[in-house]
C-alpha cells in the first residue's frame, strides 16, 4: 500500500486523442472512436472516411493525429499539452499494424502510413509520443 506521503505527490494524467481530416472539417476529432456510430469496427471507420473524402482534391486529404494531456496535482496545479502529427489520408488502407486509423494515415516523412511503420518507429513519431514527451518536460519544471 502506498504510504499517505507518495499519495500527496501523485499526479494525475488523462489524455484523449483523434484524427481530424481537412476535407470533413475536422472530423473525426475527438469522436474518433464513435464517428460513423459505436457499431463501426476500426476497418469500417477508415472505410466511411475514405468514402466521405473520394473526390477530394489533394489538399483536402490533409489530417493530422492530435493528442491533448491534462495534468493536475493534489496542491490544484493543472496544466495541458498537445502533440499532433501532420500527414494525409491514403487513398487506400494500408498495411496491419496499428490500430483505429492508422490504415489510413500516411506519415510524410516516411511515406508510410502508421500501419507500416514498426511498433517501435510510431512510437517514437506519433500524437501520444509528442504529447507524452511534453507532459514529461512539464512535469519536470513542477
Amino acid at each position: 500500500m502506498r504510504s499517505a506521503a507518495l499519495l500527496a505527490d501523485a499526479v494525475a494524467l488523462a489524455d484523449d486523442s483523434g484524427l481530424e481530416v481537412d476535407a470533413l472539417g475536422g472530423l473525426p476529432g475527438v469522436t474518433s472512436a464513435r464517428f460513423g456510430g459505436e457499431h463501426l469496427t476500426d476497418a469500417e471507420r477508415c472505410a466511411l472516411v475514405l468514402a466521405r473524402i473520394r473526390g477530394a482534391a489533394p489538399g483536402g486529404r490533409m489530417a493530422r493525429f492530435r493528442c491533448v494531456i491534462a495534468l493536475a496535482d493534489p496542491t490544484g496545479r493543472e496544466a495541458t499539452v498537445e502533440g499532433t502529427v501532420e500527414g494525409r489520408i491514403a487513398e487506400a488502407a494500408r498495411g496491419t499494424g496499428g490500430f483505429g486509423y492508422d490504415p489510413i494515415f500516411v506519415y510524410p516523412p516516411l511515406a508510410r502510413t502508421f500501419a507500416e511503420l514498426p511498433p517501435a518507429v510510431k512510437a517514437e513519431v506519433s500524437h501520444r509520443a509528442v504529447a507524452l514527451r511534453k507532459a514529461t518536460d512539464r512535469l519536470a519544471r513542477w
